[in-house]
């Protein structure tokens, strides 16, 4: 086992697009910016620490890099989909794997350049790991699935159905646990169910990003003994006040790849494309990707200063069809993890009538089955889980409180389907009163239900009008006991809302903003499902 000794700044989710040194501003339907020496790259956020070498590579290549972030699975859809082609010349995940799983994906690359790599794998608290003798001898998936239901640590993970690293240790831990050597099969899924129930019976955190989640975690340290999460997140990661002990499961790992992938609708970019990734692997830059974002090279050859230690990595075989995979992710949401209860805080005001109110319904529909696109399907309200709809004007409504049965969810979504559809936008805006009523209903439920993710989303389109305000929540915040405050707020800002006073409201709850000011409330609900 080796701790992590490189400092490491870890970038916060600020917003979907990040246009780099030299590009020309976006156009007004929110397309990317482009030009001949412009290459417009679909990407996880988990290569957001790259800018800095890739506003270097401009310079000096003459190659300008501009990128929008989505999540892993949803980006692969949408090139698989033929979606991507004409607003995209490349795409840059932390791997091609369920990409190539996807019927008609292939048709629509050029080819594929790996740049780095970096394995998932689990960092703890070095008490923790010295405790279970971790630090010295790496354990198995068995071990670490015994060791977590006997309650000997707890951990936080991304979610599979958003991120990549959660669905990379997923994908670990079920095919080790399945015990036989191949890549996992549908058959062994429900064979490796409780084994899996019992390792992920110690994550008490959840998250859509990897960053955030990190974040999270150095922030309220606290909350668990460590995360899953990318060696290259883990290295020079604090964790209860001393680097974090990162812990490789001998029985294997999914180790990410980031191949940088051309577009067969961009092969008109194909000579800025070579100049980029022929930069990106010489030896010195890769030296550099060593150095300054922790990952390892892709190129035989680098000094990497030892910094990886000499562990040898068992590479876990990927699941070899598409309806594994999906089928994995499933089980996980339904059946594995702790379930939710998620308290959706509605502003209905005037404000809201007309397109707006009728955006509000439509991503609430999608959630209750309307979406039927895979991402989509994962993203819908899942069974043994608990909706509270509480919508508010000048003061808050009336909760209701839906909860998702383990057998047959159509008619918990028809519910959530109905109260939706009876919304009706009048009156003013009490945001602060309606969430002080939100955390009152989020703590009760925890309270009743102590096991589960629990958490509040706020949407709404104004500025605080009636009851109390900002300075009487924050009031209000301080008084709550350290399980109530451990309650995170995601907030959607939509028209016209005041962006000041929301974020404030998410950072001072550990939540999250998510920014639907171009008018795509569906998108950000959805992004937030990862959350919870």
């Amino acid at each position: 086992m080796r701790r992590g000794s490189l400092p490491a700044g870890i970038a916060a989710v600020v917003s979907a697009t990040l246009f780099l040194a030299g590009c020309v501003p976006g156009a007004d339907d929110g397309a990317l910016p482009d030009g001949p020496d412009t290459l417009r790259i679909l990407a996880g956020s988990e290569v957001k620490d790259m800018v800095p070498i890739l506003e270097d590579a401009a310079e000096e290549t003459g190659v300008k890099v501009v990128f929008e972030y989505t999540g892993t699975l949803e980006g692969t859809e949408l090139v698989a989909s033929g979606g991507a082609a004409g607003r995209y010349d490349a795409t840059w995940f932390p791997n091609n794997r369920y990409l190539s799983l996807l019927p008609g994906a292939g048709q629509e690359i050029s080819e594929s350049v790996r740049i780095m790599s970096s394995p998932v794998v689990l960092g703890l608290r070095s008490d923790v790991a010295e405790r279970l003798g971790w630090d010295a001898e790496p354990p198995t998936w068995a071990e670490l699935a015994e060791a977590a239901a006997a309650g000997d640590f707890t951990y936080g993970m991304t979610n599979p159905a958003a991120s990549n690293s959660g669905f990379s240790a997923l994908v670990a831990v079920a095919t080790a646990l399945s015990g036989t050597g191949t890549a996992l099969q549908e058959r062994d899924i429900e064979s490796v169910t409780p084994e899996m129930t019992k390792f992920f019976s110690a994550q008490k955190l959840t998250a859509g990003s990897s960053g955030w989640l990190a974040e999270k975690v150095v922030s309220e340290p606290d909350t668990v003994d460590g995360l899953i999460n990318y060696e290259s997140v883990l290295m020079g990661l604090e964790l209860g006040g001393a680097p974090a002990t990162i812990v490789t499961p001998s029985d294997g790992v999914v180790t990410s790849d980031y191949p940088l992938t051309l577009l067969q609708s961009a092969t008109g970019k194909k000579e800025k494309f070579d100049a980029l990734t022929d930069w990106l692997t010489t030896p010195e830059v890769q030296e550099r990707i060593v150095r300054e974002v922790h990952r390892r090279p892709a190129v035989p050859g680098v000094d990497t200063g030892g910094v990886f230690g000499d562990e040898v990595l068992f590479e876990t075989p990927f699941p070899g069809t598409i309806d594994v995979a999906n089928a994995l992710i499933s089980t996980y949401l339904d059946t594995v993890r702790a379930p939710s209860q998620s308290v959706f805080v509605l502003d209905t005001s005037g404000s809201m009538a007309g397109e707006r109110i009728d955006a509000l319904k439509a991503s609430l529909s999608g959630l209750s089955g309307a979406d039927t696109s895979t991402t989509g399907s994962f993203n819908q309200f899942r069974v043994r889980e608990r909706i509270t709809l509480l919508p508010f004007d000048d003061v808050p409504g009336a909760p209701t409180v839906v909860d998702v049965p383990e057998t047959d969810k159509s008619g918990a979504l028809e519910e959530i389907r109905s109260v939706t559809d009876g919304l009706h936008a009048e009156g003013g805006t009490a945001i602060y009163d309606s969430l002080r009523e939100a955390y009152e209903v989020a703590v009760a439920q925890r309270a009743e239900r102590p096991d589960t993710f629990v958490s509040i989303v706020l949407m709404t389109d104004g500025e605080n009008a009636n009851g109390s305000d900002a300075a009487d929540f924050e009031y209000y915040y301080a008084g709550l006991g350290p399980d109530a405050r451990g309650i995170p707020v995601f907030v959607v800002l939509f028209g016209d809302g005041d962006v000041d006073e929301l974020t404030r409201v998410a950072e001072l709850s550990g939540g999250q903003v998510f920014d639907a000011l171009n008018g795509d409330l569906a998108g950000a609900f959805q992004e937030i499902r990862g959350y919870q």
